[in-house]
């Protein structure tokens, strides 16, 4: 079961906004209960994928979901046992939902790898809630992660993917602003162009690095339009060095 939604779910008078709609795995064997979530999170503009089984689930574990509401009692196992699979494709947070109310089980159910905890049963703004606090963790942890880097004068903007000397964009096409960061990453280091093109397009490079080096001629030509004091070596047998002020 695949629900489609609306781009902004709202909670209160808070909005919260994402690329698309977030996409909920939710593993629950009680019809009514499944139903009624379901519909909880479709109608706030989220889509839900739903399965019934551990079974079912874990022919649904390549689907790009982002939070996982996991019941912990199954037809054909224990969720909690379940846990270790989902970790193994993804971060995504998992909410348990149980009908088990001892310390224990809860305790169990975080410590084996769960993000949060609601007992059976519960109301729905609640779940609502939660979800949407789960959600906004990752995303403000992976804004974190995306804030801009500083090598010198040159400024790396990970979210948008521009590079800037001093504060002079270098207009670097995707490639271009690859090609910069690798070599940044590498700073010092000489990195072959076979490397490069490996990492960058994803490919063997089959010795050929007429690729890499247009790439390099027109990062050099652009960093220097936009004034970069720093000059990219090359040596054969080696690669490509990023020269550090």
């Amino acid at each position: 079961m695949f629900e489609h939604g609306m781009q902004v779910m709202v909670m209160n008078n808070a909005q919260f906004s994402t690329p698309r709609s977030p996409l909920v795995f939710m593993i629950e064997d009680d019809l009514s209960m499944r139903e009624l979530n379901r519909r909880t999170l479709t109608r706030r503009g989220m889509n839900t994928l739903c399965a019934e089984t551990l079974a079912e689930a874990r022919s649904l574990l390549r689907e790009p979901f982002d939070l996982v509401l996991l019941d912990l009692i199954l037809p054909d196992g224990s969720g909690l046992d379940f846990v270790p699979e989902i970790r193994a494709v993804t971060a995504a947070p998992i909410l348990i939902l149980t009908s088990k109310r001892e310390e224990e089980d809860i305790v169990k159910g975080l410590l084996g790898g769960g993000d949060d905890y609601m007992t059976k049963p519960f109301r729905n703004e609640e779940l609502y809630a939660r979800v949407v606090a789960l959600l906004r963790r990752v995303q403000m942890a992976e804004t974190r992660g995306r804030e801009p880097r500083k090598f010198g004068r040159v400024t790396m903007d990970l979210a948008a993917g521009r590079a800037y000397w001093d504060k002079r964009d270098m207009l670097l096409k995707p490639k271009e602003y690859a090609l910069l960061w690798e070599l940044l990453a590498h700073r010092g280091e000489y990195v072959t162009g076979e490397t490069l093109y490996e990492k960058l397009w994803g490919a063997p490079a089959m010795g050929d690095d007429h690729t890499v080096r247009n790439h390099i001629y027109q990062l050099r030509k652009k960093m220097g339009d936009a004034g970069c004091a720093l000059t990219i070596e090359q040596e054969k047998n080696k690669g490509y060095r990023l020269a550090m002020e």
